[in-house]
C-alpha cells in the first residue's frame, strides 16, 4: 500500500470504476491477476446494495493478442480495437455471475444531449436489471477521441451521466505523487486534494506505453467530476490489500474531493436553452410537479410544438403560467398520443416505453414556487 495512509471513503450508493489498459494487458493480450480483485470488489459492492458502472479500457491490447499484429497507428488501433471488443467483455463476463453489458460510447453521445438522455436511460435500465454495464470509447469510430485517448474523460463523463456519488480511478501507481517517485527520490505521497490547480497537473507524468494516459489526464477527470460535485479516488489496482481495502470503506490512494452541485450544471442549462414545445398540466400535476414529482402523462392535457425527444419544453398551466422546464422523454406526436392516459397505457399506444413519465423529475427545474427541497429533488 505504499506510503499512502488510510482514510475513509465517503458514503456511496453508485460508483463509476474506471480500468485501464496497463492492469489488462498481458503477454497474450488481456491477464486476469489484477482484474480478479477489482471484480471481487465490484461483486461485493453489488452485494451490499450498491450500483457500479465500469469503464473499461483493454479492447485494443485484447485485439493486438489475438493477431499479435504490432501496429499503433490511428487505423490499426480502430481495427484492433473492433477485433478485441467480443473478447474484452468475454473477459469480464468470466468473472461475473451477474450478466454484463456492453456499452460503447463516444464524447459526441454525450455532447448531443439526445443521445445523451438514450444513453442514460439505457445504463439506468442495465443497473435496473441487475446487469454489470461495462462502459468503453467506440474506438472504431472515435478517430479524434483516440488520438487523444482517454477513458479516464470518459469515465468522469459517464460518472456524471449515470450522477454517480464517487469515481474510482484504478492505477497502477499507488496514488498521486509530488514529483515522479521512480525518478525523484524526495516525491512524497499526496493524500488529498482540495482543487486539481494548475501547478499539481504540472506534476503529473506522461502516458505509459500501454496505456494512452497518464496521471495528468486522471487529474483532469477528477477536476471534471469535482466540478459536478463527484469525489474521485485514485488507487493502485495492482495492489491486491488496496483493492481489498476498498470494500471495507478505507482507501490507500488520493482522495480529490468535489466541490461543484451534483443538480446546478443540469439545471442551469434547463433553464436557459431553447424551448421547442409546451406540455400543458392539469391541477393534479402542478400540485405533484411542486412536490418534487414527475410529469406523467395522465396530467397532460395538451400538446404544442415540434420537439423531439432530448428537447427542452416548457410545463404550463391551464391559466398559462410557467411552471417548469425539463426535457422531453417523447417527442410531439407521441407526446400528443400518450398524453391523458396512463404511464401503463404507453407502450401499447406507441408500441414501445422510454419512461413512464413523459418528463423525468431527473431532467426538470422547476420556475414557480421553487423552496430549497424541491429543488433539491426535481
Amino acid at each position: 500500500m505504499a506510503d499512502f495512509a488510510p482514510q475513509s471513503l465517503p458514503h456511496w450508493r453508485r460508483a463509476v470504476l474506471k480500468v485501464g489498459s496497463s492492469l489488462l494487458a498481458g503477454a497474450g493480450g488481456l491477464d486476469p491477476l489484477h482484474a480478479r480483485g477489482l471484480a471481487d470488489f465490484i461483486a461485493a459492492s453489488r452485494a451490499q446494495g450498491r450500483e457500479v458502472v465500469l469503464v473499461s479500457s483493454g479492447a485494443v491490447a485484447a485485439g493486438r493478442g489475438r493477431i499479435g499484429a504490432a501496429g499503433n497507428g490511428i487505423v490499426q488501433r480502430q481495427a484492433l480495437a473492433a477485433l478485441g471488443q467480443a473478447s474484452l467483455m468475454g473477459f469480464w463476463q468470466a468473472l461475473f455471475a451477474a450478466p454484463v453489458a456492453q456499452v460503447l460510447l463516444t464524447h459526441d453521445d454525450l455532447r448531443n444531449r439526445r443521445r445523451y438522455l438514450n444513453a442514460r436511460t439505457a445504463l439506468q435500465e442495465l443497473l435496473r436489471l441487475g446487469a454489470l454495464p461495462v462502459v468503453n470509447e467506440n474506438d472504431t469510430v472515435a478517430v479524434d477521441e483516440l488520438k487523444l485517448g482517454d477513458n479516464d474523460n470518459l469515465a468522469a463523463a459517464v460518472a456524471s451521466l449515470v450522477e454517480a456519488d464517487l469515481l474510482l480511478i484504478a492505477t497502477d501507481i499507488a496514488g498521486l505523487y509530488s514529483g515522479h517517485p521512480l525518478h525523484d527520490p524526495a516525491a512524497r505521497p499526496i493524500e488529498r486534494v482540495d482543487a486539481v490547480t494548475p501547478a499539481l497537473l504540472a506534476v503529473a507524468g506522461d502516458a505509459g506505453v500501454l496505456g494512452t494516459g497518464g496521471m495528468r489526464t486522471k487529474l483532469e477527470a477528477a477536476s471534471k467530476a469535482s466540478a459536478a460535485g463527484i469525489a474521485t479516488a485514485l488507487f493502485c489496482g495492482r495492489d491486491a490489500a488496496t483493492v481489498a481495502a476498498l470494500g471495507q470503506g478505507r482507501l490507500h490512494g488520493t482522495f480529490i474531493a468535489a466541490h461543484g452541485n451534483r443538480i446546478s450544471a443540469r439545471k442551469q442549462w434547463l433553464r436557459h436553452a431553447p424551448a421547442t414545445g409546451t406540455l400543458e398540466v392539469d391541477a393534479g400535476a402542478q400540485a405533484a410537479l411542486l412536490r418534487g414529482a414527475s410529469l406523467l402523462p395522465g396530467g397532460v392535457r395538451r400538446v404544442d410544438g415540434d420537439f423531439r425527444r432530448g428537447d427542452v419544453v416548457e410545463v404550463r398551466a391551464a391559466d398559462g403560467t410557467l411552471l417548469a422546464r425539463g426535457q422531453a422523454q417523447y417527442n410531439a406526436g407521441e407526446s400528443a398520443r400518450i398524453a391523458g392516459r396512463h404511464s401503463r397505457d404507453i407502450e401499447a399506444i406507441l408500441g414501445f416505453r422510454y419512461d413512464e413519465a413523459m418528463v423525468h423529475r431527473d431532467d426538470l427545474v422547476l420556475l414557480q414556487h421553487i423552496d430549497t427541497h424541491n429543488e433539491a429533488t426535481a
